[in-house]
C-alpha cells in the first residue's frame, strides 16, 4: 500500500464514520427511538426528540451577538471545505503520467524519447503472450526519473489468467520477460511494478 492510498483510505474512513454517526443521530431523534425503547441519552446530547433542532433560537441569538464577522466566517469555512473536497476528488480522478521516458539510460532532453503509452502497450503485448495469461493491461504513472537509481515512475500491470495459468510461474516469467525488458530499455533499473492477478471466469465442464 502506498502512502497516498493509505492517506485516502484513512480520510474516507474518517468521513464515513462522521456521516454514519450524524445519520444515526438524526435517525434516532426523527423516529423517537429514545422514548420508544426507554433509552436515556447522555446529558447534553443533541437531537433526542423529533421536535429538537440542531441550532435552536437561543444558540442562534448567542452566535449572532458575537458580531458581524460570524456569518462571513461560517460561509468562508463552508466554501473552504467545499474547495478542499473538490480538490481531493479531482486529485483522485487525475493520474500523473510521465509522458516520455529515457531510452537506454539517455536523458530525454539529450537523446531519444519513448512515450509512456508506447511502453505500456509493448509491456502489455509481451505480457499477454505469456503462457497462462488471457489478457494484460499496463499503466505507467508518475514522473520520469532524473537518475537511474531514483525513479519516480511506477508500472501497474493487471493480468487475467486462464484457468490453466499458475500465479507463481506467471510472475516469474513476467519479471524475467516484459518487466526486465522495460527496465533495461529505459535504464530505470529500480522502477517499481505492481502486479494484480485475477482468473478469468469459465463455465463448468460437462462430462457425458
Amino acid at each position: 500500500m502506498t502512502p497516498r492510498s493509505a492517506l485516502n483510505r484513512t480520510l474516507l474512513a474518517l468521513a464515513g464514520l462522521v456521516f454514519l454517526g450524524g445519520g444515526l443521530l438524526i435517525l434516532f431523534a426523527g423516529l423517537d427511538l429514545y422514548r420508544r425503547h426507554d433509552l436515556a441519552p447522555p446529558a447534553g446530547w443533541p437531537l433526542t426528540t423529533p421536535a429538537d433542532v440542531l441550532l435552536g433560537s437561543a444558540d442562534r441569538a448567542r452566535w449572532s451577538s458575537q458580531g458581524w464577522w460570524w456569518w462571513p466566517a461560517v460561509i468562508a469555512a463552508l466554501v473552504l471545505t467545499a474547495l478542499l473536497a473538490l480538490w481531493w476528488l479531482l486529485a483522485q480522478l487525475s493520474r500523473h503520467r510521465p509522458g516520455s521516458l529515457p531510452v537506454g539510460g539517455t536523458p530525454p532532453q539529450e537523446g531519444v524519447e519513448l512515450r509512456d503509452r508506447a511502453l505500456s502497450e509493448a509491456i502489455a503485448n509481451e505480457a499477454g503472450a505469456l503462457p497462462g495469461v488471457g489478457h494484460a493491461a499496463v499503466v505507467i504513472t508518475g514522473r520520469p526519473a532524473r537518475h537511474r537509481t531514483r525513479t519516480r515512475t511506477r508500472t501497474r500491470i493487471d493480468l487475467t489468467l486462464t484457468p490453466e495459468g499458475t500465479p507463481g510461474a506467471t510472475l516469474g516469467a513476467l519479471c524475467e520477460g516484459p518487466i526486465g525488458t522495460a527496465r533495461r530499455s529505459t535504464g530505470l533499473i529500480d522502477m517499481p511494478a505492481e502486479v494484480r492477478l485475477q482468473v478469468s471466469r469459465h463455465g463448468p465442464h460437462r462430462v457425458e
